[in-house]
């Protein structure tokens, strides 16, 4: 009785469940053909769960399309973002709309531009795995990690990429710096406490007048916030140019530290390059501490000469050093046939285009020369993020001649193992010879 397996009907919840292993009794000979029996149909219920998993991993959407699908989803979010914070913006009075979006700019304007500069390394990144360029090997991503000890005594290609990055970056670390200023003020707090305070005192008034004179109210709190907090927190503020000359003289120093090690003549220029944005950014603050007319007749021309002479000599050494355009390379060429493969490799237009707009972009400095654009801060938040866009193209080039640089070594490491390797032999079969 205990040695025999019952038939059960398949839909019974007796059945065990796939993948378990069948339990038997062998308790004697009568029992044989049921254990077959058994096996049999354990057999095929495990080549049913077997064939289970197949037919849903069928059915399952590819990974490409679950990512197309969040992205979509992310800009709807955004979409909606934008659209609620527009919507409610645009029911403010004039005065006060202007107000508020110049406070949110001075606070969330360094935040964008900071994730926009991550967005365009992703791409940076991207493209270098399309077209089967070893970034990690470049950026020193390996497994053979430097101790503490070993990063100190020599300066690498990270180190001078990550510096370059940040020198573009420097706008951005400024208002950063601003923002933080206020905070620490706390300026928007205490416009928003006298707001309330106004709010406490109209308490009394009628309905249809209590509105219009809030509203009158705010615009006054908001005006006289907004100067204070820019009479200590404004472009007069000491620590801006601080802040802002500080990722150069990183960079001037790495190439002193270089120059150290190689005594490589072309180091002390590279830091001469960076040494000529410091009298830009010291010259270009000293404008809020001296006399209107003595800044028109004597430190504004002195400020054009110091940024035309940057500006040249910063383009001529993108282009002949950090990217080695004299003969044009190619190095989108992706994996795969991609669309961005017929339209960047092979052209010529690419490296006249990169040139062109890094030229262009050196140079948007120029905006300040105009009373209008220079205290409008959306332009220049569009001037902060092109300089991240030249960033962005430049990183390429930059990458491209150091992955040919590594390249090369490797090529010639190998060949002169080669000739090693040839002499060796000959030298071995000449005493072979002669014993």
């Amino acid at each position: 009785m205990f040695g025999v397996l019952a038939n059960a009907p398949s839909n019974s919840p007796h059945l065990r469940k796939s993948g378990s292993r069948p339990v038997v009794f062998d308790i004697g000979d009568e029992a044989g053909n049921g254990v077959e029996e058994g096996f049999l149909q354990t057999d095929a219920i495990d080549m049913k769960s077997f064939v289970a998993p197949l037919n849903t991993v069928a059915i399952m959407p590819s990974p490409q399309l679950l990512w197309r699908f969040k992205v979509l989803l992310f800009f709807v979010w955004v979409f909606i973002c934008c659209k609620v914070g527009w919507d409610s913006v645009m029911r403010m009075s004039v005065d006060l709309r202007d107000l508020f979006l110049y406070e949110a700019f001075l606070y969330y304007n360094p935040l964008l531009l900071v994730t926009m500069m991550v967005w365009f390394w992703g791409v940076n990144l991207w493209v270098f795995a399309q077209a089967n360029v070893n970034y990690a090997k470049i950026f020193d991503l390996d497994q053979d990690h430097l101790t503490q000890r070993e990063i100190w005594k020599a300066i690498s290609f990270p180190d001078f990429f990550l510096a370059d990055i940040l020198t573009s970056m420097a706008k951005v670390f400024s208002d950063l710096e601003r923002s933080a200023c206020r905070m620490v003020h706390r300026q928007v707090s205490k416009a928003y406490a006298k707001l309330h305070d106004i709010g406490k005192g109209q308490k009394s008034l009628k309905l249809s007048n209590r509105g219009v004179i809030y509203i009158k109210e705010a615009n006054k709190v908001a005006t006289i916030a907004w100067f204070e907090a820019d009479s200590v927190c404004g472009s007069h503020s000491i620590a801006i140019p601080l802040v802002l000359v500080l990722p150069y003289l990183f960079r001037f120093f790495q190439c002193l530290r270089q120059y150290k090690d190689t005594r490589e003549k072309t180091t002390l220029l590279n830091a001469l390059k960076y040494s000529t944005a410091v009298p830009v950014i010291f010259l270009s603050a000293l404008k809020y501490h001296v006399f209107p007319d003595k800044w028109t007749n004597f430190y504004r021309p002195l400020w054009l000469l110091s940024a035309v002479l940057n500006s040249l000599y910063s383009f001529y050494w993108d282009v002949t050093r950090d990217w080695d355009l004299s003969c044009f390379t190619r190095i989108f060429k992706f994996s795969r046939p991609h669309l961005c493969t017929y339209l960047l490799y092979g052209r010529k237009w690419v490296y006249f285009w990169v040139i062109a707009s890094n030229l262009i972009l050196r140079c948007t400095w120029t905006y300040k020369l105009s009373a209008h654009l220079r205290h409008n801060y959306l332009t220049v938040f569009a001037i902060t993020a092109l300089e991240i866009f030249r960033r962005f193209q430049w990183a390429f080039f930059r990458v491209e001649n150091e992955w040919n640089k590594m390249n090369s070594k490797a090529s010639v490491q190998l060949s002169s193992n080669d000739i090693a390797n040839e002499q060796s032999k000959l030298l071995a079969s000449s005493e072979h010879h002669n014993v």
